[in-house]
């Protein structure tokens, strides 16, 4: 396990602050419905982050956003924010195995999971459909616009954070000449 110095802490503290502003007003602004930032934000803490700043921040995201937006059923946001911890266990996976097409096919499984579980949820904990089998698929048929808008919108976040850290990190090296090795302790 990496020892942290202090200026990586804060830096990381300031990495999850922003992200934490960043999911909360990307869910409060106008969009399409499902295509938000939080699936690539666990992503992105269990790949960059320490463990429990990864756990806390597409939850504490949520919460705040939620907020706002408003609460519902607790089993249905049970499903909701586990799926969400179940990307950040994900990102820990692809912390090993980062390669484009990794990241890639990660984004497009945590929007895949994000669909089945809280599809699930919303068929078997809420009166909204029958509990047969012709239920659940309705459920599902009816899902699938939303899914569409998760999967893009995971893989469009995905994109721009992983993205956007991997260029900032190439440029911090070059700029300040920051060996790779410190830089990975932060």
């Amino acid at each position: 396990m990496k020892k942290i110095s202090k200026k990586g802490k804060i830096l990381e503290l300031i990495i999850a602050l922003l992200f934490v502003l960043i999911g909360v007003s990307l869910r409060l602004l106008p969009h399409p419905p499902n295509f938000a930032p939080i699936l690539a934000i666990a992503l992105f803490g269990g790949v960059y982050l320490s463990r429990k700043i990864a756990f806390v921040l597409p939850i504490l995201a949520m919460a705040v956003s939620d907020i706002f937006i408003g609460y519902y059923g607790i089993v249905l946001m049970i499903s909701v924010y586990g799926t969400f911890l179940l990307s950040v266990v994900l990102g820990f996976w692809l912390k090993k195995h980062k390669k484009w097409y990794t990241v890639g096919g990660s984004a497009i499984l945590s929007a895949v999971l994000f669909f089945l579980v809280t599809n699930l949820a919303a068929w078997a904990f809420t009166p909204w459909y029958a509990k047969t089998l012709s239920g659940i698929i309705q459920c599902y048929i009816m899902a699938i616009p939303f899914f569409r808008n998760t999967l893009l919108g995971s893989l469009f976040y995905v994109t721009v954070f992983f993205g956007a850290y991997e260029i900032a990190k190439v440029w911090i090296e070059k700029r300040f000449k920051i060996a790779e090795t410190e830089l990975a302790s932060i």
